[in-house]
Parts: C-alpha cells; structure tokens; sequence
C-alpha cells in the first residue's frame, strides 16, 4: 500500500462511517496503460462499467477478487479516485464469457465481439509477462461490483 493510497482511505473511513468501509483492502488501477486505466476508471465512475475480468493465470491469491471484498481504485499513477465492493466472481474459460458480462464491462460498443477482440490483445500481453501462451480456455475471473464512493448521484459528469 502506499501512504497517499492508505491516508486516503483512513480518512475516508473517517469522514464517511455510514459507508461501513473495512480496514482492509485491495488496491490496483485498471489495464497496463496511463490511457486504459483513465479510459476505463472514467467508465466506472460514468456508471457505464459495473464488472471487470481478469488472468487467473499469474495472480496470486490477494489478487482474486473475493465477494463483499472492496477495492480502492487509482489512476496509473497511484491516485485514488473511487471504491469498489465486489459482488460477485466467476472463473470461466475465455471463450465461455458471455454477453451479458461483455455488456456490463462497459467498453467498446459493449459487445461480446469488441469484448473477445480486445481481451485476447490484453491477456495475450499478461501472458507474455507470465511466459505463458493465450489460449481459448485460459481461466479468467469474471468480477462484478457497485461504485461505493463516490456515489453515483454526486458525481459531475
């Protein structure tokens, strides 16, 4: 954890007990590029994206998401900008995400086939980092959440 990443949240859970934060939590920013993460944070807090996935492959137990588990989510460059608290994960092979899932990750024209397209570029280039080849029933986690801070109804678009 960094200092800015738990000084945020201590203060948040100060400031805001109603939101029943726990102590701890994960902490990571979405894709592998300064572009993507800004591209898809801005995403969640729009309210268009409400599920995320991820390469089982090479994550490591704190890296899966678990149930009811909460994630302070940063730009690339570590600032914070907003909570998440998982719903619900499914491991699935990448070829068995459905269309519904592609959907509610918000990106693209939320389609199965912009989904499929732009995964396999970015798993493919996880597997790289792993030494490891994409492959049609890689295992990938599939991660639903709700925005818990900021809500909704307060943030400027």
């Amino acid at each position: 954890m960094t200092d800015i990443a738990e000084a945020w949240w201590r203060d948040l859970r100060r400031a805001r007990p109603e939101l029943g934060l726990p102590e701890r939590y994960d902490l990571w920013h979405f894709g592998d590029s300064e572009d993507l993460a800004r591209e898809l944070l801005d995403l969640v807090l729009a309210g268009t994206k409400t599920a995320t996935a991820g390469l089982v492959w090479g994550a490591d137990e704190a890296g899966t998401p678990k149930p009811g588990g909460h994630s302070l989510i940063t730009d690339f460059a570590g600032t914070p900008h907003c909570v998440l608290q998982t719903v619900e994960v499914r491991v699935l092979p990448f070829d068995q995400v459905d269309a519904a899932f592609a959907h509610d990750e918000g990106e693209g024209d939320r389609s199965l086939a912009f989904w499929r397209d732009a995964h396999w570029r970015y798993f493919g280039r996880r597997c790289a980092e792993i030494g490891r080849e994409p492959a049609l029933d890689m295992p990938v986690f599939c991660e639903r959440f709700r925005l818990v801070y900021p809500e909704a109804s307060i943030i400027k678009t």
